[in-house]
């Protein structure tokens, strides 16, 4: 059997921090590093609300955007806290995700971790 080679990192919470120290900087290593041939991000529930406030975060997604990462967002969660626009304007592609999250999660070759 082989080696799964896709990650997905479902950042879901709104604590700063966290998204800086962990889902932010092994999303990106992963990718410049190598350490999986495909990365994906996806941005679910609160931290679509904190994403679109924090200029920070949103130079870190420039910066994951720029390096390849696949950036998502979960359009449910960013029209509920009416982001949806501001996410798509970063190049998130803002699409429903609960299909996409199962198939990600069935997938043998795909890794997902939550945040």
């Amino acid at each position: 059997m082989s080696q799964p080679n896709k990650l997905v990192v479902v950042w879901t919470n709104a604590d700063r921090e966290v998204a800086i120290r962990m889902a932010f900087m092994y999303t990106l290593n992963s990718k410049l590093k190598e350490w999986w041939n495909e990365v994906s991000l996806i941005v679910w529930g609160p931290s679509a609300k904190l994403l679109a406030e924090d200029m920070t975060l949103q130079e870190y997604i420039e910066t994951m955007k720029g390096a390849g990462v696949e950036l998502l967002a979960c359009k449910a969660c960013a029209d509920s806290y009416g982001v949806s626009e501001v996410l798509a304007n970063m190049g998130i592609s803002v699409i429903y995700t609960g299909k996409v999250l199962t198939d990600f999660l069935k997938d043998e070759n795909v890794r997902v971790i939550t945040v």
